[in-house]
């Protein structure tokens, strides 16, 4: 056994199976079982002297257990255990293998030796044999452990393993603490929960510390020596968020999380995943409960495509989608190295998944033709667009041609070819918008449920059902506010925010795209839905917390500056689902929202001018027909204001 091989990393020097391989326990196993067979004699003849305990039987006797220890061993495979994980049931295993040891050590020993009347006393041997070989197995396993254990400690110690101690003491609390026993990254020292109900007890064999104030923490890391605290539920962080959160902060230590189970790669160990807790764990919500049987059932064997496939919504809807059993995706996108960059992760993640990424613009209608023409995609998910609200009240020519147009010829290209479902992505800012990229998704839901009531009522030949989808700002999102905070306190402040009360809806962009999925499932014909974003976040206490996660005190380590609403920004975003302008479905976070219909020949024809006057970039003309056509479009903080209709 090699137990002080040279090696570089802790995740070598733990690999102790290389230090006890299956052949080395099972030779163990054999001579353990021996000497507990000599030791049987050596005991029987100092407490029941008998004649034919002679050099001769002794011999018998040992040679018969070695070959029974050996056969029985190698039947039984005991020794291909991993010893480190033995549980209660293994002393079952080592018993039943002992039994059918002894079974042929007698049969061996009757063959082989005169029995006669002795034949009693050897049965008799032979059980006790049974009982000192178990004893002598379960021993030397407990020794084996405990000098694992040892050599682990010393490791870790040589490696600076992180100690930590897992919140709560649920199923899962201490299911954490066999499968981070050999992380190469995290050491569990114990529990800690809130309140002393549990003061003084122990949970598989690790104390259980009780807080309630920071001073208690405190104490605890004092007396630990623990370097953070792991959270196994995000609803736990969630919960702490203001309580042993805020006291970690105070008290200098880290808060870790465990993932989710889509997070993990099988057969990988959970501590590789473990990370520290973000700010995106404490603003979701309780997880949303989605029909996956149905979702996957109405995806599988399709083919799908999904325009602005490299986006954040459209990257993660291709994720989704891998595992579902379509029979391909297309990956439509503009955009080089991040269309590249998803390319590599799904080859990676997903190498059974037949998927064809292409570069395009929704722009390009010959493009688009091309795609559909050679694919003929059956679903398609519309996620390609322009959301910066400043940067397109800057450029509100290339916003119409991207937003609207694009999603029109997209649209148009669906009904062409006979997809069976196109869903579009838009945004809580098409509700009475007040900046040009809030009304450019408005003008597109008009134009594809125009289209979808007209094909319903006969007006236009086709079979496409036109889905859309409205959610508020979506967590970690490109260019979003959250990353712009992080990089703010990489860099030492200060963190911008543009007024002290504005607020801002969030969701995850996993959970996004899976209520995307959920409403095109149950869809029955032209619809917008719009989900419950539950409540609103005030930026200024978003960046506050994103502050004291980073370790950092406000007004001493980093300020925040406030700059003024920027152009066409709302101070509160609009409520998507109340019961005033939304219809309840079968899912409780999903609604279908109550709008006006359009007819198609004039949103059709609007949208032709629109193009007109995009392509020639003539912005005035081109905002006043914009608030024609959507008269709640009212422009805030920004030079459009005097198009206002009865301004």
């Amino acid at each position: 056994m090699n137990m002080f091989n040279n090696m570089s990393t802790l995740e070598q020097k733990l690999k102790t199976d290389k230090y006890l391989r299956t052949h080395v326990v099972f030779l163990i196993d054999v001579f353990v079982s021996v000497c507990s067979s000599l030791l049987v004699i050596f005991l029987l003849s100092l407490l029941v002297p008998v004649e034919g305990f002679t050099r001769s039987f002794t011999g018998t006797w040992a040679l018969c257990s070695l070959g029974a220890s050996a056969v029985a061993f190698l039947a039984g495979r005991v020794y291909r255990a991993i010893i480190r994980y033995s549980t209660l049931r293994e002393i079952g295993r080592l018993a039943a293998v002992s039994l059918g040891k002894e079974v042929l050590l007698w049969i061996a020993m009757l063959a082989f030796t005169d029995h006669g009347a002795a034949s009693t006393f050897l049965l008799g041997m032979v059980i006790v044999d049974w009982a000192v070989t178990v004893c002598a197995l379960l021993i030397i396993r407990v020794i084996m452990v405990v000098f694992y254990d040892i050599v682990r400690s010393r490791t870790r110690e040589e490696a600076n393993v992180k100690i930590v101690l897992v919140y709560g003491t649920s199923d899962k609390s201490v299911a954490l603490i066999s499968r981070l026993r050999h992380s190469t990254h995290y050491a569990v020292s114990g529990f800690i929960a809130y309140g002393k109900e549990l003061r003084g007890h122990s949970i598989a064999g690790h104390s259980v510390h009780y807080f309630e104030t920071a001073d208690d923490l405190l104490r605890i890391k004092n007396k630990t020596g623990i370097e953070g605290i792991l959270f196994p539920y995000t609803a736990d962080a969630r919960k702490e968020q203001d309580r042993l959160i805020a006291f970690c902060h105070q008290n200098n230590l880290k808060t870790y999380i465990t993932p989710g189970i889509d997070e993990i790669d099988r057969g990988q160990p959970i501590g590789n995943y473990v990370r520290k807790i973000k700010i995106e764990d404490l603003l979701g919500r309780q997880e949303i409960k989605i029909n996956m049987d149905d979702i996957m059932a109405n995806f599988s064997g399709k083919v799908v495509m999904v325009t602005g496939a490299a986006g954040s919504i459209g990257s993660e809807l291709c994720r989704q989608l891998a595992t579902f059993g379509i029979e391909q995706l297309i990956l439509f996108d503009n955009a080089e190295t991040p269309l590249h960059n998803i390319r590599l992760e799904l080859e990676d993640k997903f190498p059974e998944l037949n998927f064809v990424p292409v570069i395009g613009d929704v722009r390009s209608l010959p493009r688009l033709d091309m795609v559909f023409r050679r694919y003929k995609p059956q679903i398609v998910f519309h996620a390609a667009a322009y959301k910066h609200v400043p940067l397109m009240e800057e450029n509100p020519c290339e916003a119409v041609l991207v937003n609207v147009v694009g999603s029109r010829q997209v649209a148009d290209k669906c009904v062409e070819y006979g997809v069976e479902k196109m869903v579009m992505v838009s945004t809580d800012k098409a509700v009475n918008p007040t900046n040009i990229m809030g009304c450019t998704k408005r003008l597109a839901e008009i134009y594809v449920q125009s289209l979808g009531l007209a094909i319903e009522k006969g007006e236009i030949k086709g079979k496409t059902k036109f889905v859309t989808t409205r959610f508020g700002n979506v967590l970690g999102s490109n260019g979003s506010v959250i990353p712009r905070f992080r990089k703010q306190i990489e860099d030492g402040g200060p963190i911008t925010v543009t007024h002290p009360e504005i607020t801002r809806f969030f969701m995850t962009i996993p959970e996004a795209c899976r209520l995307v999925m959920e409403a095109a499932t149950f869809a029955t014909g032209t619809q917008i839905f719009v989900f419950d974003m539950g409540q609103s976040v005030k930026i200024a206490d978003l960046a506050k917390r994103m502050i004291n996660l980073a370790g950092l005190e406000l007004g001493r380590d980093i300020n925040i500056e406030y700059t003024g609403l920027r152009p066409g920004e709302k101070l509160y975003e609009e409520v998507l689902a109340s019961m005033e302008n939304t219809i309840p479905t079968e899912h409780d976070r999903i609604f279908v929202a109550k709008v006006r219909d359009y007819k198609y020949s004039e949103a059709s024809v609007s949208i032709d001018t629109m193009c007109q006057l995009s392509s020639n970039v003539i912005i005035p003309d081109l905002v006043k027909l914009m608030k024609q056509v959507v008269p709640e479009f009212k422009s805030k903080n920004s030079e459009f204001e005097i198009f206002d209709i009865n301004n």
